[in-house]
């Protein structure tokens, strides 16, 4: 199998998806040290990848601007022609990116799958088995560069915040009334309907209820988009929610002692930084923690009841509001989990 010099991993898809692809990116940095690695990830995906010290250069398929249509194709084609790329890892299967990597010259593409683009494309593929036996996305990840000599069994994930981020991400905190020795506690009601999730209702219930049952100096910091739903005033309570850039987010988070959400992208950032985490996730192989749980830190995973999913699964996971999951679990499962970390502010 000849070496190769020029690797571009790409991974044209949501956020947690990015995140999943690290240990793939450190994995070939291990295994061929001299070569020129990149990764080509979606204009919002680009922060997860900022200051990988396993990467040479980020490149970006932004088709929704300039990236867009056929002018915008044939742009992106010769960027990546430009870079001279000897072998591409297709992660995510889509019928643009085969055709971007075979006209762009690239001798060795490896994909998932047997698509007729790849096909077509003469694209080299790993096969996912029909997912048996199910295994992690991240495992799946490594699968392609396995194919091209990488031997790894690691799966941690990875994000690299500098000291200034980090810093920054304190400041932030405290100007929102984070105080030294406060016990942070993350909760994104958010999912971008990747995944089912609660209403916003029940979030705030949660709120309320780890407000009246929690540490005296717990401090509740609300991240994700801005919503309608009304959440308690409260000095225990920080709504950050629409006012972090993704950068941001991550220097936030950094510091926090919990986090908890449904099976979301923030989910496998806090991994990647060793946060623990909290999460609610459907036992649907398609969804399970066992294909899409955090990677690397202590998790902590809530199913809904035994027997809930045969009766009264709606088949859609942008359906399902995890009605039989209780408030009160979630609370205790969370105050449990801070009271084995001391990450806190100081």
């Amino acid at each position: 199998m000849r070496t190769p010099h020029r690797i571009l991993v790409v991974r044209t898809d949501r956020l947690g998806d990015v995140v999943l692809a690290t240990p793939l990116i450190r994995s070939l940095r291990q295994t061929f040290p001299s070569a020129f690695i990149a990764a080509m990830v979606r204009p919002y995906a680009k922060d997860i990848l900022i200051n990988n010290p396993h990467l040479n250069e980020i490149v970006v398929d932004d088709d929704a601007k300039e990236g867009r249509g056929h002018s915008g194709f044939w742009r992106q084609v010769r960027t990546l022609r430009l870079l001279r790329f000897d072998t591409a890892l297709l992660l995510l299967p889509t019928e643009r990116a085969a055709w971007m990597l075979f006209f762009a010259g690239i001798p060795r593409r490896v994909g998932v799958g047997t698509k007729l683009y790849g096909v077509l494309t003469f694209m080299g593929r790993v096969s996912r088995n029909k997912y048996i036996p199910l295994r992690h996305e991240a495992d799946y990840c490594m699968d392609l560069g396995r194919k091209i000599g990488v031997e790894s069994e690691d799966l941690t994930t990875e994000v690299f915040l500098t000291h200034e981020e980090r810093a920054e991400g304190l400041r932030l905190l405290r100007s929102a009334g984070a105080r030294d020795s406060c016990t942070l506690v993350g909760v994104h009601p958010g999912s971008g309907g990747s995944s089912p999730n609660w209403d916003g209702k029940r979030y705030a219930a949660l709120v309320e209820s780890l407000l009246a049952n929690g540490q005296p100096d717990i401090r509740l910091v609300l991240t994700g988009e801005e919503s309608n739903v009304p959440f308690p005033q409260s000095e225990g309570v920080i709504d950050l929610r629409g006012k972090l850039s993704l950068r941001e987010l991550m220097a936030v988070l950094s510091h926090f002692h919990s986090f908890f959400s449904s099976s979301t992208g923030p989910m496998h950032i806090a991994a990647a930084l060793k946060v623990p985490t909290v999460s609610m996730f459907c036992p649907l192989p398609a969804c399970s923690p066992t294909l899409w749980g955090p990677k690397g830190n202590s998790a902590r995973i809530i199913l809904p009841p035994e027997g809930f999913c045969e009766g009264r699964c709606p088949g859609d996971p942008k359906v399902c509001r995890f009605e039989e999951i209780s408030v009160e679990v979630v609370a205790t499962t969370i105050l449990e989990t801070i009271t084995t970390n001391s990450n806190v502010v100081s």
